[in-house]
């Protein structure tokens, strides 16, 4: 198995806004072929990472979407037994070789490949809490057997490995000493206000301007059940400006705080915007 070239490093791309603590920490895992475990809020572009180190460095990406159904084998090989059983009982002659019923796995496919892929394994902790454990030999090794066919598979290229967290459950102890670990901090006005113009490169700063004071004032509040995340900011500032409101309509004339308009946008449950239009009575009656 080769070594992952030192030369590769990520440098950002004009679709992503990554802060200098991030590029390192993606340097960093793949300088020490460590995979990079990835938390923040949902929103901060923990699975949208992978996609543009894969597009900057020029490598292809694999991607494994983790369920809570999913196991840890899912990632290697499936053994399609039903299969082998149907073709059996019509007579198939492809019964007699077991490999055909071999469904190789995002990991199997990283070994194998030509070139050293990315490889996502995304939401790992929606799966079973046995789920991380049962990957950390194949991780480590950058091999696994498959038991069907004896057959040994090794990683010609180690992949880089980019795995991404919520922070549903507890990741075993073990794991997270295999892994780099980074939190993506959520943007400050400065980084978002990048993070923008990347989606709307020729928006009105007023409205910019107004629409991060409420986004972040809305963050602010205390209570909510769902804060606003950048997502759901780019999906506001698309109907704003589809919409054509103007800046001041989003502010009370007063200074007070005012329901924002189309502010199902931005909160996303009952509690939430009930919660924001209570705040919005007591301003009005405090006047």
């Amino acid at each position: 198995m080769s070594r992952s070239q030192p030369q590769l490093r990520f440098e950002g791309s004009k679709d992503y806004v990554a802060t200098p603590d991030l590029m390192l920490a993606v340097n960093a895992a793949i300088r020490l072929q460590r995979p990079l475990l990835i938390k923040g809020e949902p929103g901060t572009g923990k699975t949208m990472l992978a996609e543009e180190v894969a597009a900057a460095l020029g490598l292809p990406l694999l991607q494994w979407h983790v369920k809570s159904t999913t196991k840890a084998q899912q990632g290697l090989y499936e053994y399609d037994a039903v299969s082998r059983l149907r073709d059996s009982q019509l007579g198939d002659d492809r019964v007699r070789d077991i490999s055909n019923y071999i469904v190789k796995g995002v990991l199997w496919q990283a070994f194998e490949a030509e070139q050293q892929t990315v490889v996502l394994i995304d939401e790992i902790d929606k799966a079973d809490i046995e789920f991380p454990n049962d990957l950390l030999r194949e991780l480590d090794r950058m091999e696994f057997h498959v038991y069907e066919t004896r057959q040994l598979v090794r990683a010609r290229h180690r992949p880089i490995v980019f795995i991404t967290s919520n922070n549903e459950k507890e990741l075993p102890d073990a794991f997270l000493r295999r892994c780099f670990f980074h939190y993506i901090r959520f943007p400050d006005k400065e980084t978002m206000q990048r993070i923008v113009d990347v989606h709307f490169p020729g928006i009105r700063q007023a409205l910019l301007n107004e629409a991060l004071e409420v986004f972040f004032g809305l963050r602010d509040v205390p209570g909510l059940k769902k804060k606003p995340s950048t997502s759901e900011l780019i999906d506001w500032l698309k109907l704003l400006v589809a919409e054509e409101i103007p800046a001041e309509a989003l502010h009370s004339k007063d200074g007070k705080v005012a329901m924002p308009p189309l502010a199902g946008a931005l909160l996303k449950n009952e509690q939430d915007m009930h919660l924001f239009e209570r705040l919005v009575f007591m301003a009005r009656n405090n006047r």
